[in-house]
C-alpha cells in the first residue's frame, strides 16, 4: 500500500518503464460488443499458442518483462463495433477486423514472429487496404480525449493506467492546488454536462463546494438509459480507473469523502470492471483513509440500477441508491443543495467526470482550444442506425452531421438516401437534410429544438416510417414513465394511443393537431425532464414530415410501406403468368383468378401477411 506522494512516483517510474520495453503487444477488444462476437476465447487461445511455443506471454506489469516478451492485452472498446471482434498489433498499430478464433495460428506465425500484416484481415474500401487503425477513415476525423486509453490499454489493470500517467491529475489535485483552484480551473474550461442538458459542470461543484452541510457526496450517473446509447458503458468498460479519478479529484474539489456510481444491472462487465477498479485503487492507497498521507479521505461505492430510464434524473437515482423507489420530486431544493442523503451532492455522468483528469493536467486554456467557445471539448457518439460504419466514435463539440454520417460513418446502406437522425434518444429530436452541415453543439442544436442528450444517433434512412419513429420513441417514454405526476403518466399514454392508431390506419382528422396540444401541455407541466421532453420525438417529427403524418391520416397509406396495416398489395396484370401460386399461398383465401389469366387480390379479405409478395416468382404481386 503507498503511504506518500514519492512512493506513487517511484511506483510510477517502474511501471512507465516496464510498459516502455513492452514493445510487442496483441489488444483485444474485451468491449461487450466485440466479447459477444467470442473475442475472450480469441484472447484465450492467442494465449495458449504463444505458451506453446515458448514465448513469454506478458499480461501484466506485475513483473520485469523479459526482452523478448509479448504482452496480451483485453483491451476497451476499439469503438469501431461494427467490424468486431477487433484486434490491435502493435507497435505497428495495425488492425485487424472480424477475426475468429481460427485466425489465431495465422496471427502469431504471420504477424507476431513474421512481422507481416495479414490483408485479409485490415479494413478495406473501395478497393483500398488500411492496415493501421489511425490511418481507416472511421478513425482519422475523430479527436479521441475521453476515449483516448479504450483499445490501447488493458481495462483491467491500474498498473498499466499509472504507467501511461494515470492518477497524475490526482496526485496534482491532492499536493499542488487547494479545493477553490480544482473548481476554479473547471469552471474556466467551461466543462459541460455530457449527460444532456449541457449544465456547466465547475458551476454545480462551485455550489456544492459552498454548502455548509456535510457530508457531501460525489455521485456519478452511469445509468444511460437510451435506446442505442452505449458511450458510458464503453469508458466504465474500457477505462474505469479514469471516472475514478475523475471522481476523486471532485471529492478533493468539494470537500466530499464519498462517492457512489449509479450503474444499470444490464451493465454487468461494467460493474465487475469498475468493482475490480476500486479494489485496485484501495489496495494501492489510493481511495480510503488519509490517501498517500494527505489526510483527505475518500472511497467509492457502487450501486446498481434496475433499469428504469427515470433513474436518470437526479432526484430518482439518489431516490434509487437510498433504497427507495426512483421517482422525481419537486424543486428546489436542488441535488447540489440536498442531494443524496438529503445532502450537498455534485451529481455528474461518466463522459463529464472522465474530461476532469486532463483538464486538470493540460489545463483549462487546452481544453477550451478544441470545439467551440460556448461548448468546448470532444463528445461522445453511438453512432447506429442504417449507416455503414456503426460503433463508439468521439468528435469536437461542432463537428457537422455531414461529417459523422458520411465521412467516419461511410454514408448511408445499400445506397439509400438519407432521411433523419434522432439525437439525444427520447429526449431528443429529429434532425434532416436541411441540417446535415449544422455543427453539433449544445446551443446550436436547442436553436433547432433538439439536444444531444447523452450521445445517441440513430440514422434513418428514405425507407423509415418517420410516424413509427415516433410511435417507437412515445412507447418506450411511456413504459418508463414513473407515474408521479398526471401529464406525464397520462398526457404520454394519450399521445401513444394516437399515434397507435394512425399506424393502424385508424387515424382521425385533427389527431395531428391534437398531438402537438398535447405535447405542449406535458412539456408545460411535466415534473421532471422526462416528461418535459417527452414529446420532443414527436414534435419534430410532425415538424419536418407532417406530410407523412397526413398520408396516414388522410390517406391511409404508409408512404415507406413499412406500417404493416397500411400495406396495400396488388396484382399487376400485366406481369402476372396465372400460375395460381400467389393464391395457393394465401392462408385466407384472398387472391382468387383461372390459371393463365391475371389473379386478383380482395382487400377486405387480404390480412396483409406478405405471402403473396415474398412467393411470386414474376414479381407480380406490389406494394401499394
Amino acid at each position: 500500500m503507498l503511504k506518500t506522494r514519492e512512493e506513487l512516483s517511484v511506483l510510477r517510474q517502474t511501471l512507465e518503464g516496464r510498459f516502455a520495453s513492452q514493445v510487442k503487444k496483441i489488444l483485444v477488444c474485451a468491449g461487450t460488443g466485440c466479447v459477444a462476437g467470442g473475442s475472450l476465447d480469441i484472447y484465450a487461445r492467442l494465449v495458449e499458442l504463444l505458451q506453446e511455443k515458448g514465448i513469454h506471454c506478458q499480461v501484466d506489469l506485475a513483473h520485469e518483462p523479459h526482452g523478448d516478451d509479448v504482452g496480451v492485452k483485453r483491451s476497451g472498446c476499439h469503438g469501431f463495433c461494427e467490424m468486431g471482434p477487433l484486434v490491435r498489433i502493435e507497435p505497428q498499430g495495425w488492425l485487424y477486423i472480424k477475426v475468429k478464433k481460427d485466425d489465431c495460428q495465422e496471427i502469431i506465425e504471420k504477424t507476431v514472429l513474421g512481422g507481416e500484416p495479414i490483408d485479409r484481415l485490415c479494413y478495406k474500401m473501395n478497393g483500398e487496404i488500411y492496415k493501421t487503425q489511425e490511418e481507416i477513415p472511421f478513425y482519422k476525423k475523430q479527436t479521441r480525449t475521453v476515449l483516448e486509453h479504450c483499445g490501447h490499454i488493458d481495462a483491467t489493470s491500474i498498473q498499466e493506467y499509472i504507467a501511461i500517467g494515470g492518477y497524475k491529475a490526482f496526485e496534482k489535485a491532492l499536493f499542488d492546488m487547494d479545493g477553490q483552484e480544482i473548481v476554479d480551473e473547471i469552471q474556466k474550461s467551461n466543462l459541460r454536462g455530457r449527460g444532456g442538458g449541457g449544465f456547466p459542470a465547475g458551476r454545480k461543484w462551485a455550489q456544492v463546494r459552498a454548502q455548509e452541510a456535510t457530508p457531501k457526496y460525489i455521485v456519478c450517473n452511469g445509468d444511460e438509459g437510451d435506446p442505442g446509447a452505449f458511450m458510458d458503458r464503453s469508458v466504465m468498460e474500457g477505462d474505469p480507473h479514469r471516472l475514478l479519478e475523475g471522481m476523486m479529484i471532485a471529492g478533493v474539489a468539494c470537500g466530499a469523502s464519498q462517492g457512489y456510481i449509479y450503474v444499470r444491472a444490464e451493465y454487468p462487465m461494467a460493474v465487475s470492471r469498475l468493482d475490480g477498479a476500486i479494489q485496485q485503487a484501495r489496495e494501492l492507497g489510493l481511495l480510503g483513509t488519509n490517501i498517500l498521507g494527505s489526510g483527505f479521505d475518500f472511497d467509492i461505492h457502487i450501486s446498481r440500477g434496475a433499469g428504469a430510464f427515470v433513474c436518470g434524473e437526479g432526484s430518482a437515482l439518489t431516490a434509487s441508491i437510498e433504497g427507495r423507489r426512483g421517482m422525481p420530486r419537486v424543486k428546489p431544493p436542488r441535488t447540489v443543495e440536498r442531494g443524496l442523503f438529503d445532502k450537498p451532492t455534485v451529481l455528474n455522468n461518466v463522459e463529464t467526470l472522465a474530461n476532469v483528469p486532463h483538464i486538470i493536467t493540460r489545463g483549462a486554456d487546452w481544453y477550451r482550444s478544441i470545439g467551440p467557445e460556448n461548448s468546448p471539448g470532444t463528445k461522445a457518439f453511438a453512432l447506429t442506425g442504417n449507416i455503414q460504419n456503426t460503433g463508439l466514435i468521439e468528435v469536437p463539440m461542432g463537428t457537422t452531421l455531414r461529417e459523422i454520417i458520411f465521412d467516419i460513418g461511410g454514408g448511408m446502406r445499400d445506397g439509400a438516401e438519407f432521411k433523419a437522425v434522432q439525437i439525444g434518444g427520447p429526449s431528443g429530436g429529429c434532425l434532416t437534410k436541411e441540417h446535415l452541415d449544422l455543427p453539433l453543439d449544445f446551443d446550436s442544436l436547442q436553436k433547432v429544438g433538439a439536444m444531444i442528450g447523452s450521445g445517441g444517433l440513430v440514422v434513418m434512412d428514405d425507407k423509415t416510417c418517420m410516424v413509427e419513429v415516433a410511435r417507437f420513441f412515445m412507447n418506450f417514454t411511456q413504459n418508463e414513465s414513473c407515474g408521479k405526476c398526471v401529464p406525464c403518466r397520462e398526457g404520454t399514454k394519450r399521445m401513444l394511443e394516437i399515434l397507435e392508431r394512425i399506424v393502424a390506419g385508424q387515424g382521425k382528422e385533427g389527431d395531428i393537431d391534437l398531438l402537438l396540444e398535447l405535447a405542449e401541455t406535458i412539456s408545460a407541466t411535466a415534473l421532471c425532464g422526462l416528461g418535459k421532453t417527452a414529446a420532443q420525438p414527436v414534435v419534430s417529427t410532425i415538424r419536418y414530415f407532417r406530410d407523412e403524418y397526413e398520408a396516414h391520416v388522410k390517406e391511409k397509406r404508409c408512404p415507406t410501406h413499412n406500417c404493416q396495416k397500411l400495406k396495400r398489395y396488388y396484382i399487376d396484370p400485366q406481369e402476372c403468368k396465372g400460375c395460381s401460386k400467389c393464391a395457393r399461398m394465401c392462408p385466407v383465401g384472398a387472391i382468387s383468378g383461372e390459371i393463365r389469366s391475371p389473379f386478383t387480390i380482395d382487400p377486405d379479405k387480404c390480412i396483409k401477411c406478405g405471402a403473396c409478395f415474398d412467393g411470386c416468382s414474376f414479381h407480380a404481386v406490389k406494394e401499394g
